[in-house]
């Protein structure tokens, strides 16, 4: 079983009308205010999965800074899992900031069927994981044994929009503070992998993984064995749709000449046993 661990759908009323959205939120003017950025519905995100031969795709919406719209968008993602069960699996995007709203609205996606937290944008949202008042929101993810995705950057290199302030200092932070939460770093958690070759950040990583959002712009291929040598079977393939084709990926992955077991993790071993899997593709 193939699986796209990162990929965003958006409500077709947000796609044809999306300049009225870019006066109601910063970071998403600064991401998708040129008309070029692509955004998908559900039925796009599950024609690309046919096309590259994808069997499930993990999604979520747009972590917006104001809570309603996490929740609009959030309502959006539960019908569309519902309505290709066995091919979507949700998550749920929320503002930590907003305390007991933002727990009991993540309580009710997760009670409704789905499958995790995610992708979070502190930098967009306004707040850093270290910031106390987010804890016990991410208390409550942990306390609910759910993956906790959140966007991750590498702090040298080009500047792009979104590239934010969340890098692997402050991730591994994160992880030290909640040993229990199931954390899953976008776009190879800013380089925290690597740092898994010092002791005391695997010990602290044990429950921390790493999706390949953006990989094609960002990394040279050789990413994938350098990764899979400082953290070992930690890796989710994620194609970061509609940004990027999850086609595009398979191909470049599979021509790597992976282990079939390292290759088999990768697209999807590791994907169905943090989001439990096992069966729904039947559904």
């Amino acid at each position: 079983m193939i699986v796209d661990f990162h990929t965003h759908i958006f409500p077709p009323d947000l796609c044809a009308n999306r300049d009225r959205y870019l006066e109601r939120d910063r970071w998403f003017r600064t991401l998708y205010s040129d008309p070029r950025a692509r955004m998908a519905t559900a039925e796009d995100l599950i024609a690309a999965l046919d096309e590259a031969g994808v069997d499930m795709a993990v999604t979520f919406g747009f972590a917006w800074a104001d809570e309603d719209l996490c929740r609009e968008h959030n309502d959006y993602v539960l019908d569309a899992v519902r309505r290709y069960p066995g091919r979507l699996v949700g998550f749920a995007v929320v503002q930590p900031l907003a305390g007991h709203q933002a727990m009991a609205d993540a309580g009710r996606a997760l009670d409704q069927g789905l499958r995790g937290i995610g992708e979070l944008m502190p930098d967009g949202q306004g707040y850093t994981w270290d910031d106390e008042a987010v804890q016990p929101f991410v208390r409550f993810v942990a306390g609910r044994g759910v993956p906790l995705l959140t966007h991750a950057n590498e702090g040298p290199g080009h500047d792009y929009p979104g590239k934010g302030g969340v890098g692997p200092a402050m991730l591994y932070r994160l992880a030290l503070r909640h040993p229990d939460l199931v954390l899953v770093c976008a776009h190879w958690g800013g380089g925290l992998p690597f740092y898994e070759l010092m002791p005391e950040v695997r010990a602290a990583c044990r429950n921390v993984y790493y999706d390949t959002a953006a990989s094609v712009f960002l990394y040279d291929d050789a990413i994938y064995r350098v990764a899979q040598a400082c953290a070992p079977g930690k890796a989710l393939f994620g194609s970061d749709y509609p940004l990027v084709r999850p086609g595009r990926y398979l191909r470049r992955i599979r021509a790597l000449g992976l282990p079939p077991e390292v290759e088999a993790a990768l697209l999807g071993g590791m994907a169905a046993r943090l989001v439990g899997l096992a069966g729904m593709r039947d559904v």
